[in-house]
């Protein structure tokens, strides 16, 4: 079961990093799930910062960066699974 956590606004190709605004709490270590028209990509949690200082959690409104594992597109909608 997934539930819906954020969304992408941004995708930084020579770093595999993706900008995502929060609608609920993230931690290292969750899966998620990023979906979107040319994606649909499951991974783990491995490393998220916030204004280049890494983090092991996020809540809700916060605009953070996670390394990803293959590329994605602005709008793409992330999950959680749960």
């Amino acid at each position: 079961m997934e539930t819906m956590i954020g969304r992408v606004t941004h995708y930084y190709p020579k770093i595999s990093v993706a900008a995502v605004v929060l609608d609920k709490h993230l931690e290292k270590g969750d899966r998620i799930h990023i979906y979107g028209p040319h994606e649909d990509v499951y991974q783990t949690v491995t490393s998220m910062e916030l204004d280049h200082v890494p983090i092991r959690e996020a809540d809700q409104g916060l605009d953070i960066g996670i390394r990803v594992v293959h590329r994605v597109h602005e709008g793409d909608v992330v999950f959680k699974e749960i």
